[in-house]
């Protein structure tokens, strides 16, 4: 073999049966082959197991969707190159033409874009609700076919706590699919209810440095079958090589979600009792309208705090720039501590009404725990409530 050959058909290297790698290789590879043709012709019958072309599978983004779904104890799981290209497919792979959906003022502002404006363009309808109108739900479920309801818990930004027992119950009952958007809460948690899809943000929590982006959804074995040619179709796949980050993100995803709750708590504490803010939104405080809600269906009660300003929109610039830990900027579940204003958060198609359930007013403040030490948090933000002047 020549030399310019050689160069695009190196040696092999194969491990013997008995000798493994600790970390598994990242497989950087578009394209994968069979011995024979015969072979190649089986796998692509279904005949067979192994990997083709990498926007359909491949072993590295297969073994992270092996992991998640076991995490969320759940039967399989597609991965996406983003949280939002998870719900994006999600939706576009459940629905159709002349469909309905149940969805909640208080979501990821992106979600409600792809129900009301995208999946509108195709004649899918919605009906928005708050996730505190049980009633409305179960008024809307009986009056009208639903294929879906989809809502989060905790809600983002302000960490609404959703009935998921009774949503997940009223949606059956009249024959729709749940999906949960359950990036706020993590993979271990809300496994036990009867939710037929989960979508999360790898972004966030799975990764937990901040520098690699994902998305996952996970649910029962026919639901991830039904879905799997549309996602290989729609090409929003994962590369090999985040999928491996992401996997070595997860080694340490219990140690950081355990730490940074823990922190959250004791912000959210400091917050409670300081004189510049107005009202603390964390289910884990004992004030929170929803806390008996959480603490039954909660393990951990998250990294997110919200909070409203005393001052309103007059002290969020002096609160932010006085901010010395927090990093102004989109996102949650990293190492660092983040901070996100109301202009970043409100839904400006919501009206007045809509706008007042969500829940964000001109002063609320949305914080991303990170690993930081606690004190050295809340005394970052004491000093930029000091510099509010309230």
């Amino acid at each position: 073999m020549k030399k310019r050959t050689r160069v695009n058909h190196p040696p092999p290297v194969t491990l013997a049966e008995d000798n493994r790698a600790l970390v598994a290789p990242i497989y950087q590879t578009v394209k994968f082959e069979f011995d024979t043709l015969a072979e190649t012709e089986r796998y692509l019958r279904g005949e067979r197991p192994g990997f083709f072309y990498s926007r359909s599978s491949n072993p590295t983004t297969r073994q992270l969707e092996l992991l998640l779904a076991e995490l969320q104890g759940r039967d399989d799981c597609l991965v996406t190159a983003s949280g939002a290209g998870a719900i994006a497919q999600t939706l576009l792979g459940l629905t159709k033409q002349g469909d309905h959906i149940v969805c909640f003022v208080e979501t990821y502002n992106p979600t409600r874009y792809l129900i009301r404006r995208l999946l509108g363009r195709f004649g899918v309808t919605h009906t928005l609700l708050s996730i505190d109108e049980l009633e409305g739900v179960e008024r809307v479920l009986s009056a009208r076919p639903t294929r879906l309801v989809f809502f989060e818990s905790p809600t983002n930004p302000v960490t609404k706590i959703a009935d998921i027992e009774a949503l997940t119950r009223l949606a059956h009952a009249a024959g729709a699919l749940s999906v949960l958007d359950n990036t706020f809460a993590g993979f271990h948690q809300h496994g036990a209810f009867d939710v037929d899809v989960f979508v999360h943000s790898l972004t966030k929590h799975a990764s937990g440095t901040g520098d690699v982006m994902g998305g996952a959804v996970i649910a029962r074995a026919e639901l991830i079958r039904a879905l799997r040619t549309d996602f290989g179709v729609l090409g929003g796949t994962l590369d090999p090589h985040a999928a491996f980050l992401i996997l070595r993100g997860l080694k340490s995803y219990f140690v950081r979600y355990q730490s940074q709750t823990a922190s959250a708590a004791r912000v959210a504490a400091f917050l409670d009792g300081h004189p510049g803010v107005a009202r603390v939104h964390y289910p884990g405080l004992p004030g929170h309208p929803q806390h008996a809600l959480a603490t039954r269906q909660m393990q951990d009660f998250g990294t997110i705090v919200s909070f409203d300003l005393r001052g309103g929109a007059a002290a969020v610039r002096p609160f932010v720039d006085a901010l010395e830990l927090f990093a102004l900027t989109p996102s949650l579940g990293s190492s660092e501590s983040l901070v996100v204003t109301p202009h970043m958060m409100r839904g400006r198609e919501l009206n007045a009404e809509q706008q007042r359930i969500s829940g964000i007013t001109e002063g609320t403040i949305r914080l991303s725990i990170g690993l930081e030490d606690a004190d050295d948090l809340t005394e970052d933000l004491g000093r930029a409530l000091d510099a509010t002047g309230s």
